[in-house]
């Protein structure tokens, strides 16, 4: 059994994390500011022995003797973190300083939830770890993508001058149970729009693309790079190679749920990628992990779970 703290833990992707973990027997901390988080994503897990829930801003220190530590913390909407986009990047810089200082001190090994958002709109396709970006420094999106590529850069740093045990990971479009109906992203977006019965909007011609990675494909890679040896620090894509246009997935959307919804258009947003794949060939060969779920059998989960929220 190992002590894990996983900094915000209450969101979407760290709800599941923080239930793996505990279902495994670790001892968990899971810390959440709840600006993006919510106590009913993690209501099941509290009043377990190994289960501990703490509100705290990872823009401030925390202290805790734990073995490994998994670095969330940051709002991963569009909506949540352009809506105060100065702590979003505090978030991203200052959490990552914090968290690594913590791990600095009790020799933890600690993993990095990046994003594949620092490829910006990517000149290459499909996208390799070895692939820089471009990405835009000023715009409305800098201060997720930029703060990200800033707590890769700190957590190398630490690992170059510190000897930190570092674990980087990229993650690419990620859907499930408990995001959030109002997150403003595309797959959540679309199936609320028509359980609803309204139009589905696509932003641009809707052939830009992306490829969607089903949470427990996510969870299962996100284990295993971190159980991998101290020389290994990554970064690693962690994604579903899958492609599809907004307008693939609209359609599939509307034939799943059916109803009278059309597709509508509106002007496509500033900065918005144009197409995003991951490559996973290291993924593949040094974690031994690929995605396991299909678009199909993936959206006819969120289905039934938003049926029961909308």
């Amino acid at each position: 059994m190992k002590r894990i703290l996983v900094t915000g833990g209450a969101g979407f992707i760290g709800s599941h994390l923080c239930e793996r973990l505990v279902n495994e027997g670790h001892d968990v901390i899971c810390l959440d500011n709840f600006y993006s988080g919510s106590k009913e994503n993690v209501w099941h897990l509290i009043g377990k022995p190994n289960f501990e829930l703490v509100r705290h801003d990872v823009i401030n220190p925390y202290w805790a003797e734990v073995d490994e530590i998994y670095n969330l913390a940051c709002p991963a909407s569009p909506i949540y973190y352009q809506n105060d986009p100065i702590q979003t990047t505090k978030t991203s810089v200052f959490g990552a300083y914090h968290m690594l200082g913590l791990a600095r001190r009790t020799k933890a090994k600690i993993l990095q939830s990046s994003t594949s958002e620092v490829y910006g709109d990517p000149n290459v396709h499909p996208q390799p770890e070895s692939y820089w970006g471009n990405v835009n420094s000023i715009g409305l999106r800098s201060c997720y993508d930029e703060g990200k590529r800033c707590a890769e850069t700190l957590f190398f740093d630490y690992h170059r001058l510190h000897q930190v045990r570092i674990k980087v990971i990229r993650i690419f479009n990620t859907y499930g149970p408990r995001m959030a109906i109002s997150d403003g992203r595309v797959v959540s977006n679309f199936v609320v729009q028509a359980l609803r019965g309204e139009d589905i909007t696509i932003y641009g011609d809707g052939q830009q693309t992306r490829s969607f990675q089903y949470i427990s494909d996510l969870i299962e890679g996100m284990l295993r790079m971190m159980a991998t040896g101290d020389n290994f620090t990554g970064p690693v894509n962690l994604g579903n190679p899958g492609e599809f246009t907004m307008l693939e997935l609209a359609e599939k959307v509307i034939q799943k749920i059916g109803g009278k919804s059309k597709i509508v258009f509106r002007p496509l947003p500033s900065d918005d990628p144009k197409m995003r794949r991951p490559d996973i060939t290291l993924a593949k060969r040094e974690l031994g992990w690929e995605p396991k779920v299909t678009l199909d059998e993936g959206l006819d989960h969120i289905i039934e779970y938003f049926r029961e929220k909308v």
